[in-house]
């Protein structure tokens, strides 16, 4: 009977390839979802991977910053296929996603002013506020599981809402309190982030008791090749861009800014989206925040991972700044391509590089201290942002100097209230709720309400 090691050879790099492919195609749902789709067809169905590899992958993948869904698909691709493996899951994991949502930048570019499409917009707009409530919710029912964390998420939204602190000091401050709490209150901060599920297979490919393969094997002048080739692409790239349009061009801009996000992103996109608004709306000015919500809106209905909203911050960024000039979709390609190659590949320097170092710590729960409470801080983020969106809708009109004019928009209230609850107690998809607003904005507009559109 064949080992598990020798049963892997028998996966060649095609198949796995098709299947990278098939999976950037079918990954709606945001983060739980893709897992879900992974966990169902490589534990499940193909058995490629045992249940404690895969969710021992999933918890370290969680840790880092950048969305864990994508890499969680690089490192299962590296472990089977080496640094090919994990290049080919992680890009095909994002490839599709850029393409559709290239196009779908464009659409709303051009055609976004048309009344029509500005009355399915409206609809959309509270929807998104409730797309990010209920993220909360769904975040913070499975990680505010003690006081202690509840006070972490309370002291994360009144650091945001009332102080304006920066977002990178409100995580990097939970991830302190996680690695001292880890030490204090173990069973506070060291729970499992996935416990394992029952009836999955016994037997995979990448067994419990499977070896790590020779290229998951850590050394020293291993790690230090990947990061010096992680640098040099970098910089080739950067220095490319530099050459060309300079170093206080948007193009540049970009590629500083979205590197320096992707080293942030702890929690998932909601707990990032707050600093990319930040930055690309009032620093930058690429963006303004009707467009930011849209582009959430565009983002949870594409397949791939939530952060891709940025491809869709550099597109309309790179219009709007005129980049190339008089030529939009080329400037707008642009843009989006520089915004998400600058924020994935850290992503790969993460996994290639740290890959060996996960295989090493098998069973080594205290690396999930940090993330606890920095998972309890972005409860708190999310419902900062919630707030922050609600506000913009329906309080149309508002500005720092006068936040509450020109009255209350009830009917958009009205759509946010039940797109919430169509999301949160009847446990309906994103899609269609999406969908049915931005239907329901279309029908004011369609029985003549201009004044509510």
């Amino acid at each position: 009977m064949q080992n598990s090691a020798d049963r892997r050879l028998d996966l060649t790099f095609a198949s796995a390839l098709r299947f990278w492919l098939y999976l950037g195609f079918v990954s709606f749902g945001g983060p739980a979802g893709q897992i879900a789709i992974m966990h169902r067809e490589l534990v499940e169905r193909r058995a490629w991977i045992s249940e404690r590899r895969f969710l021992h992958a999933l918890n370290y993948c969680m840790v880092l910053p950048g969305p864990e869904a994508q890499q969680l698909a690089t490192y299962i691709g590296w472990l089977l296929h080496g640094t090919w493996g994990g290049i080919v899951a992680g890009g095909l994991f994002v490839l599709p996603s850029l393409f559709i949502l290239v196009a779908l930048s464009w659409v709303y570019v051009t055609y976004g002013a048309v009344p029509a499409v500005a009355a399915v917009l409206y609809g959309v707009k509270p929807a998104v506020v409730a797309i990010v409530l209920a993220a909360a919710w769904r975040i913070g029912s499975r990680a505010l599981r003690h006081p202690a964390l509840w006070a972490i998420a309370a002291a994360a939204l009144l650091a945001l809402a009332l102080f304006s602190a920066p977002f990178p000091v409100v995580i990097l401050a939970a991830g302190l309190i996680g690695m001292i709490g880890g030490r204090l209150a173990p069973r506070v901060f060291d729970a499992p982030l996935h416990a394992p599920a029952k009836g999955t297979p016994k037997s995979a490919l990448i067994d419990d008791d499977t070896p790590p393969p020779p290229h998951a094997r850590f050394t020293s002048g291993r790690l230090a090749r990947v990061v010096a080739v992680f640098v040099i692409a970098w910089a080739a790239a950067y220095g490319a861009l530099a050459a060309v349009f300079g170093t206080h061009h948007d193009l540049t801009d970009m590629a500083r800014f979205f590197t320096q996000a992707a080293f942030l992103t702890f929690g998932g996109a909601y707990a990032v989206l707050p600093y990319v608004v930040q930055a690309a709306v009032d620093h930058y000015g690429w963006i303004t925040m009707p467009q930011m919500m849209d582009g959430l809106a565009l983002g949870e209905t594409t397949p791939g991972p939530l952060i891709m909203i940025v491809a869709f911050v550099g597109y309309v960024g790179a219009v709007t700044k005129h980049v190339f000039g008089d030529a939009l979709f080329a400037a707008g390609a642009a843009g989006a391509l520089v915004a998400t190659f600058f924020t994935f590949l850290p992503s790969f320097l993460f996994i290639l590089a740290g890959g060996p170092l996960v295989e090493r710590t098998r069973d080594e729960p205290r690396f999930t201290a940090p993330l606890t409470a920095i998972t309890a801080a972005v409860v708190g983020v999310i419902v900062n942002l919630a707030l922050f969106f609600a506000w913009h809708v329906l309080w149309p009109h508002g500005t720092g100097d006068g936040p509450f004019p020109g009255g209350f928009d009830f009917v958009s209230a009205a759509i946010a209230a039940a797109a919430t609850l169509l999301l949160v107690w009847k446990r309906l998809g994103v899609i269609p709720v999406v969908l049915g607003s931005g239907a329901a904005g279309l029908a004011l507009w369609a029985a003549g309400l201009q004044g509510a559109v």
